[in-house]
């Protein structure tokens, strides 16, 4: 990994050299520099959501309006490692295809995964990590 990669705020989620990451709701709208830095980072090509094989995290662009957000979670789980992520990654609050905080917390939990982190992913995209090992607790 360069200086650049490194500096990136991707750096810091998680990824790492030799990871395998592949990639589901990519379009022309999604936030390159991040897919850059995680590429960068790992040492190969994001791959796409065809990909059968084993990987260490997903990188998971949803709008308002795509489909179902826990199926789209649960279908990311299939070739996850035990120790993998889900970088799900929405438009930020303000736009009209953003995703709201409760219904991610919603969907993350029914699938068995709860939020880690939130940030900024460039101008328009809000991240989450989502990640294995429990359920959220219930109040």
């Amino acid at each position: 990994m360069n200086q650049t990669a490194g500096a990136h705020p991707a750096a810091k989620i998680g990824f790492s050299a030799d990871d395998v990451v592949m990639e589901i709701g990519w379009d022309d709208d999604v936030e390159e520099s991040w897919r850059d830095a995680i590429a960068e980072i790992v040492g190969s090509e994001i791959e796409d959501e065809d990909y059968d094989g084993s990987v260490d995290s997903v990188l998971l662009w949803f709008r308002d309006g795509d489909g179902d957000l826990t199926d789209d979670i649960v279908d990311s789980l299939a070739t996850l490692e035990e120790k993998g992520f889900v970088l799900l990654i929405v438009p930020k609050v303000g736009s009209p295809e953003n995703v709201d905080a409760a219904d991610i917390q919603e969907a993350a939990t029914t699938a068995g995964l709860k939020a880690s982190s939130t940030f900024k992913v460039g101008e328009d995209w809000i991240g989450t990590k989502l990640v294995q090992g429990g359920t959220a607790k219930q109040r």
